[in-house]
């Protein structure tokens, strides 16, 4: 476990900087534009492996199960309060999290923040990021991840999203800041 959490800790300082990076980039752009440099493809149906199941406490206390989205497609974030591409995307899941939802979209966040809800409940009471700017007042479910999770789900580094099909299965895993209008049409055809 103290491997493990030593790594992560020393991929977030990578990952801090390189998020850090991205933001002043991306932020003199205007919000729209996105970098056309990562480009992500589906994985064939017959390809995909089963997402690993959790059932994990929301900020109010109750548990949030994956199991109980399957039928949904799921966005699942794993992100952290200091990592700045993290917070670049979060605008655009709760962005998608609106506009998809009724077409079976659910996005959950899983912060991956050492301190858990005392690093993330202050997070979630703003509304705006003072290092982006962006929008944070996220309406979709959010968790605390842990070392185990971290492993089932090879992350190494983030941000990390993954898009879950309907029957439970990852259809695309993207570690980095994704390609925002990429990402939607993946989301549009595995909401087809």
């Amino acid at each position: 476990m103290k491997a493990l959490r030593l790594s992560v800790t020393s991929v977030a300082v990578v990952t801090l900087a390189a998020g850090l990076l991205v933001c002043t980039a991306l932020h003199a752009a205007d919000s729209s534009q996105t970098s056309k440099s990562t480009v992500d493809t589906l994985l064939p149906k017959d390809q995909r492996k089963a997402a690993p199941e959790f059932s994990l406490a929301g900020a109010d206390g109750k548990p949030i199960d994956l199991a109980n989205y399957r039928g949904k497609v799921v966005l699942l974030d794993f992100w952290a309060t200091w990592c700045g591409g993290c917070k670049l995307e979060i605008p655009w899941y709760m962005e998608f999290d609106t506009k998809y939802k009724r077409e079976g979209l659910a996005v959950i966040g899983v912060s991956m923040d050492e301190d858990g809800w005392k690093a993330v409940k202050p997070f979630l009471a703003q509304t705006r990021d003072p290092e982006t700017g962006g929008n944070t007042a996220m309406k979709y479910p959010v968790v605390i991840g842990n070392d185990t999770l971290a492993k089932q789900y090879n992350l190494t580094s983030m941000p990390m999203t993954l898009l879950i099909d309907r029957e439970g299965k990852i259809a695309l895993s993207h570690t980095g800041v994704v390609n925002k209008d990429d990402f939607e049409g993946h989301i549009r055809r595995l909401l087809q």
